[in-house]
């Protein structure tokens, strides 16, 4: 099993964090903090997958009833993998790569649930994006039912690039959305290919809709004209499972 989140706070106290290699996943920092030894620590976490946020002292309370010295970190239970590393072990394999693309997922369990799902599909590699997503928390690792960790998680600085990474890798993307009239069932899973999931509320952005190479939709019989996210991922992934095991 892998480690537990947990909320660290204080300037030294996170400082020992970070020399000892604890996986930092997001800090929350107090807007206009003008103190050098949190600067200091936000040099240290350079060119790291740390999602750093200026936020009201409000919330910086709310995370801690300590004296958290206008920072606060939450760590991770996991460690991330570069999407360059997981690109490139996945083309080199006997068999056509699946990534899965989560455009700011909010809802942690939500979030776990479609981790396992991926895990029991075959998904070689999850990507998220470092700022608006949801944490890798404990109700994460629950919902998952342990499958975070057996599966990459990539966390990157924007969705779009790391979509643009794909396409040159020859991967071709497919967003589903219900702004289409193309089902899923009618395109060719078979290839390598990376499907974009988008958020609860609003869907995949609208940013992200313009650059995919294909939008794909399930069909839907009800009065309800959308699905939760994490039911339709499994849908979605299951077509794949279909096609290549035909």
């Amino acid at each position: 099993m892998g480690k537990k989140e947990s909320t660290i706070f204080g300037i030294h106290p996170i400082e020992e964090a970070i020399s000892s290699e604890v996986i930092i996943d997001k800090l929350f920092i107090q807007k206009d903090n003008t103190n050098p030894k949190i600067d200091a620590l936000l040099k240290l976490l350079e060119g790291s997958d740390t999602t750093i946020t200026n936020v009201p002292v409000e919330k910086l309370n709310r995370l801690t009833r300590g004296n958290h010295q206008g920072i606060v970190a939450i760590t991770s239970p996991i460690s991330f993998y570069s999407l360059e590393e997981v690109v490139e072990k996945a083309i080199a394999q006997d068999k056509a790569p699946l990534f899965l693309v989560l455009d700011q997922i909010s809802d942690v369990r939500n979030f776990g649930a479609i981790i396992r799902t991926a895990e029991c599909t075959g998904v070689d590699a999850i990507i998220i994006q470092k700022k608006g997503g949801a944490p890798v928390t404990g109700d994460t690792v629950k919902t998952s039912a342990g499958a975070i960790f057996k599966i990459p998680i990539c966390k990157v600085d924007h969705i779009k690039d790391a979509i643009f990474y794909l396409q040159a890798s020859n991967i071709e993307t497919i967003s589903a959305t219900e702004k289409t009239s193309d089902s899923i069932y009618n395109l060719d899973l078979k290839k390598p290919i990376a499907l974009i999931m988008g958020s609860e509320g609003k869907g995949v952005s609208k940013s992200i809709l313009n650059i995919v190479d294909y939008k794909a939709a399930l069909p839907l019989k009800g009065q309800v004209n959308s699905l939760n996210v994490s039911v339709a991922c499994g849908a979605f992934l299951y077509e794949v499972v279909r096609q290549r095991d035909l």
